[in-house]
């Protein structure tokens, strides 16, 4: 059974780029795909295909098991969009934008001030429910878009890029709320720039590039892809390189003789693929200690997305993507 987010063979093009060029996705009910890549790879595009925004050239799309090209009136009845810019009329009060986009959605006049309430109050915007959103900050009004895109409670959400624009307790407001909404059984694509939101967020993650899909799996496969978690040390004097890349071989994750151990001259930094998280770092620092080996920097350290997308195609995209400008931001 397809999930609640099917697309076959999506294919976008404008003029003579190729935005989506065969994408393929399956998201199951009440799960998270993160979709990750950089700016131009086509996760906007796939979004905006997906909510019906944009027509693809060819493919398939069902999105909570409607036929997006077939009915497009009843998808966009059963979906939340939240898009890269915030949507929100600026001469209106935050609770007025709120209790509108209920009775666009046809709400009691009733129920929609209750739910406005409810959003104002768990997005922190209750003190600044009756300012107008034009005095509101870059952030106060993502977070007002984010709770328009929830009004209706929609069994499947999109997000595009969600946590632009907003401060790190913002960041991790939003991501308490992406998580309720998911435990209460809504489908999310959330696409993002950043592997730290997909780590958190995503049960599953499928990296895209120049309109393909490349690769997909959870987090943590697709870090294995770049080989986990890495080790690296930079020794105080130059002489005890050797002895360094020595010792960290011996931790090495895939076990080669001399084969693991990266080793910069100039800076003195080694560096060494591991698993085993703080536990082994602690243990490797002991045993640099007891062979006298002084360093004057350690860590461990984690691949970031430009490890992920470089690992997986050699290069980062640039340029930005050509849907945006083609067709502007929807209002829920």
């Amino acid at each position: 059974m397809p999930g609640a987010i099917h697309a076959e063979g999506l294919v976008k093009t404008f003029g003579d780029v190729r935005a989506l060029d065969g994408v393929d996705l399956d998201v199951p009910e009440g799960t998270v795909l993160g979709l990750l890549g950089p700016n131009g790879a086509g996760k906007t595009t796939t979004v905006r295909c997906l909510t019906t925004l944009l027509r693809p050239d060819s493919g398939k799309a069902v999105v909570a098991g409607v036929d997006v090209l077939k009915h497009p009136d009843a998808v966009r009845r059963s979906i939340g969009l939240s898009g890269q810019f915030a949507a929100v009329d600026e001469y209106l009060t935050g609770r007025e934008n709120l209790q509108m986009v209920g009775q666009l959605y046809q709400m009691r006049a009733k129920a929609a001030k209750q739910r406005a309430a409810e959003l104002l109050e768990q997005f922190n915007l209750a003190d600044a429910a009756d300012r107008p959103a034009k005095t509101y900050s870059g952030g106060m009004r993502r977070r007002l878009d984010l709770a328009a895109a929830l009004v209706v409670s929609p069994p499947v959400m999109f997000m595009d890029e969600p946590t632009t624009g907003l401060d790190p307790r913002n960041r991790q407001q939003l991501w308490e709320v992406i998580k309720q909404l998911v435990s209460g059984g809504t489908t999310l694509l959330l696409t993002t720039q950043y592997l730290e939101e997909a780590d958190h967020l995503a049960h599953d993650i499928a990296v895209v590039d120049h309109g393909r899909v490349i690769a997909q799996g959870t987090s943590d496969q697709l870090k294995a892809q770049t080989g986990g978690e890495r080790v690296e040390v930079v020794v105080h004097e130059r002489e005890h390189i050797a002895d360094a890349a020595a010792l960290l071989d011996r931790y090495s994750l895939r076990g080669l003789d001399n084969g693991d151990v990266t080793v910069e001259e100039h800076t003195r930094r080694l560096t060494v693929p591991v698993t085993g998280g703080a536990k082994l770092l602690a243990e490797i620092i002991r045993e640099l200690d007891t062979r006298g080996i002084e360093i004057d920097d350690i860590g461990l350290r984690r691949p970031t997305l430009d490890d992920v997308f470089l690992s997986l195609t050699g290069h980062v995209a640039e340029t930005a993507d050509p849907s945006e400008a083609n067709g502007k931001e929807a209002v829920k």
